[in-house]
This record gives C-alpha cells, sequence and structure tokens, in this order.
C-alpha cells in the first residue's frame, strides 16, 4: 500500500492526494490525462439531483476509488464512468443531444435542397445569359419588334408575311408582267420599301388626293427638282399609298440604258417617254406621270430651287388630247432640300456620259455619308384636273394650243410651289 499512494501522489503538489481532497495530477493522468479532466469540470458545474442527496461519507468513497487502482486500467474504467454519470440528464428529462442532431440534418438536407434547386434555375436559364453588352436575349427581341411595329407600323407582320410570299411566288416563276415590262408585285415591294422614308424621314404629307381619279386613265404633271430624282419614288408610293392606283411614269432615255437602273424602272411600271408609249398607257386607262423639265429641273443649282424650267414642247398635253383624258397638275416640295446642289463638274460629267456630275455641301466631302438625303419636310399637292375632252382629238396637232395648255399646267404648279413654301416654313423643323 505504501508502493500505491507513493506512485499516485508523486506527481502532484504538497498537501494534495490525502484522501480528503480531489486526486493530484497524477491521478488525473492515470485516469485517462485530457479527457478525463472534462467530465469533471462538467460535473462541477452540473447541478445536484435533489432525489439524491449527497453525503460525506458518499463523496469519500467516491473520492478514493481511483486511490485503489494500481495500474491505470482500472482507474481509468472509473472516470469514465465517473464522467458518464456527471454528464447524464437529470431523472425524468429527455436527452437533447440526439434531438438536436435531427434538426442539424434535416437543415443540412434542406440546404442542400435549396441549392440544387438554384443550380437547376441557372442551367435553364443559361440560353437567356447576358451577350457581350450585357442585354438579355428577351429584350433585344422586345426591341427589334418595337423598332418593327415604329418603322413599319402595326401591321408589320402582314406585311413581312406579303413579302415572304412574293418571294417565294417569284422564286417559283409564278408571276405576271404586262406588254411593258410591269410587275405589280415588284412596285408593291418597293412601295412597302419607300414608306419608312417617306413617312418617317421626309414626314410626307399629302393633299388634293380626291382630284386623282378612282379609274380610266389621266396624265400627272409635277414640277423635277432634287439632284437625284427621288421625287419620282416618292409621288409614286403617294399614289399607291392614298389613292390606291399604281403610278406609270415616263422616264429619260438614260434612265433605261444604265445597268439594273434600266431593268428596276420596267419592274416598277416606268416606261420610255415618247408620244406611243405614253398615248398607249393614258388609252389603256392607267395613271402616266411626266416631269417636263427633266435634267435641266433636277440638275439646276440650290440658288435657283422651286422656279421651274421650260415645260418643252407640250408633247405631254398632246398625248393627254389624243387619249382624251385630264391632266393633273403636281406640285412637289422638300425635294429640293434633300442634296443641295452648290456646283458641277461639267467635263467629267461628259467623260462619264453624264447630265452633270453633282457637288452638294456634303459630297463628294464625305464619301458616301454624303449620299444620305438631308431629313427635310415633304408636301405633294395634286391640283385640280384640266379637262381636255372638251376638245377634239385631231386638236393635238395646233401648236398655239398646245402651247396655251401647256403653260396653263406650268402657271398652276408655280403658284401652288409658292403657296406650299410659304405655309412650310422652315424645311427642316
Amino acid at each position: 500500500m505504501n508502493d500505491d499512494r507513493t506512485t499516485i501522489g508523486s506527481g502532484g503538489t504538497p498537501g494534495r492526494g490525502n484522501r480528503q481532497t480531489s486526486p493530484s495530477t497524477a491521478a488525473r493522468a492515470l485516469a485517462g490525462g485530457t479527457a478525463a479532466r472534462k467530465p469533471a469540470a462538467k460535473a462541477k458545474k452540473a447541478p445536484a439531483s435533489p432525489a439524491t442527496p449527497t453525503s460525506p461519507a458518499a463523496g469519500a468513497k467516491k473520492a478514493a476509488a481511483p486511490r485503489k487502482t494500481t495500474a491505470g486500467g482500472k482507474a481509468a474504467a472509473g472516470g469514465r464512468t465517473a464522467a458518464k454519470k456527471t454528464t447524464a440528464p437529470p431523472t425524468g428529462e429527455r436527452p437533447t443531444k440526439p434531438r438536436l442532431r435531427a434538426v442539424t440534418d434535416e437543415d443540412a438536407a434542406a440546404a442542400a435542397a435549396a441549392a440544387a434547386e438554384e443550380a437547376a434555375r441557372r442551367t435553364r436559364t443559361a440560353g437567356a445569359a447576358p451577350l457581350s453588352a450585357g442585354i438579355p436575349i428577351d429584350e433585344i427581341f422586345v426591341a427589334v419588334i418595337e423598332a418593327a411595329q415604329r418603322v413599319l407600323g402595326s401591321d408589320w407582320e402582314a406585311r413581312v408575311a406579303t413579302l415572304l410570299s412574293t418571294v417565294r411566288k417569284r422564286l417559283g416563276g409564278s408571276y405576271e408582267v404586262d406588254e411593258f415590262g410591269f410587275d405589280p408585285e415588284i412596285a408593291q415591294v418597293l412601295t412597302a420599301a419607300i414608306e419608312p422614308i417617306a413617312e418617317k424621314w421626309f414626314r410626307l404629307e399629302v393633299r388634293g388626293v380626291e382630284n386623282i381619279p378612282e379609274d380610266g386613265g389621266a396624265l400627272l404633271v409635277a414640277n423635277h427638282s432634287g439632284t437625284v430624282p427621288l421625287d419620282g419614288l416618292i409621288t409614286g408610293y403617294a399614289v399607291k399609298k392614298y389613292a390606291g392606283r399604281n403610278l406609270r411614269p415616263l422616264g429619260a432615255d438614260l434612265v433605261f440604258a444604265l445597268p439594273v437602273v434600266g431593268q428596276v424602272a420596267r419592274k416598277v411600271g416606268a416606261t420610255l417617254a415618247c408620244q406611243e408609249d405614253a398615248e398607249r398607257l393614258l388609252s389603256g386607262g392607267e395613271l402616266a406621270g411626266v416631269w417636263p423639265e427633266g435634267f435641266k429641273g433636277i440638275g439646276k443649282p440650290f440658288a435657283e430651287r422651286y422656279k421651274l424650267q421650260r415645260f418643252g414642247r407640250g408633247g405631254f398635253v398632246s398625248a393627254a388630247m389624243r387619249a382624251q383624258v385630264p391632266i393633273v397638275p403636281v406640285s412637289i416640295v422638300g425635294a429640293e432640300e434633300i442634296y443641295p446642289l452648290v456646283g458641277n463638274v461639267p467635263s467629267l460629267a461628259r467623260l462619264l456620259g453624264l447630265p452633270y456630275l453633282p457637288i452638294t455641301p456634303f459630297f463628294p466631302l464625305l464619301g458616301p455619308l454624303g449620299l444620305v438625303p438631308l431629313p427635310s419636310k415633304w408636301i405633294i399637292e395634286f391640283g385640280e384636273p384640266v379637262r381636255t375632252d372638251a376638245y377634239e382629238p385631231q386638236a393635238a396637232d395646233d401648236p398655239m394650243l398646245l402651247f396655251n395648255v401647256t403653260d396653263q399646267v406650268r402657271e398652276t404648279i408655280q403658284q401652288t410651289l409658292y403657296k406650299l413654301l410659304v405655309e412650310r416654313g422652315n424645311a427642316f423643323f
């Protein structure tokens, strides 16, 4: 026994390990070291159970239990037993640790499910990921639809469908042209293409549509200007859009001599400005259009804008009299400002076979950008028809009569231009 006491108390501080106080450091080491000390610390904090009062004798027996062990096995077992007893919950209470573990597992499962759902959502929306500009695809689609509605109108879907149907028919070869090469489907496509330019860019205003005959032949006579003959295209668009009829322009020889341009002009209804073709169109009940000023009108300097040039020798009046159809004066305001002509290169124009080579404030200085027309305000007014059926067809051989009627039409257009210029005011506002 003396050896055992010496061994157990040899590592302790003097005054400890005397059977009445807690075991010494060596005893705690033999009882399990650190693992044994933790339950002991918890045991001190645990309150004593009121159902089992402690007695000095019981405390002495518990304190002496480790001291009776000579090796470390029984002491360690005793320490673990003491730890289990001190950490057990009071009698009548349910253990809490297993319940805490179950709740923790459920939370972890819920968190894992939420993470999996978020990953699946990101996978589903991977197609709508932002592009390089940071704009989702659905927003780009909405923007394209709004732009189509703004440019083509609310019925843009029907127009696109009509265009696709026309393309399919033409690829299949199921289309017809008349004896002059006019293709109504191509004319319809051209009208749809010009509409955004006329309505949005030029802010076109059309007046006097009621003066265009609903059926039968008529000759529309208009002023010519603009350096580039866009006024012919816009006039044709206005007739188709607001009167529901196709305009058959009478063009100069140069138009049909140009590659591609000549073929397209034939497809959209233009024909050569000669007496025979004009009479055939008018006698067939078509609306023919003529610009008697010719290249002298579209090629005049900007300083002479809206001053009409000569209307020729009255050939258009002769054709209308022979066909017994009315003449409708057409006044166009706005074309003079799209390409202000400030200069010309006649020597180079002759070399290229052109009537003139224009120089504008932006062309050729800005290159291709100078070809964009300026957004001037356009007004087209169809005047009251001049009747020719009051004359006999043979009256077309009277040069004096032709001159008087030609001058009447020219003066009507000139006075209307002055009136429209005052009403329009600034060309760009």
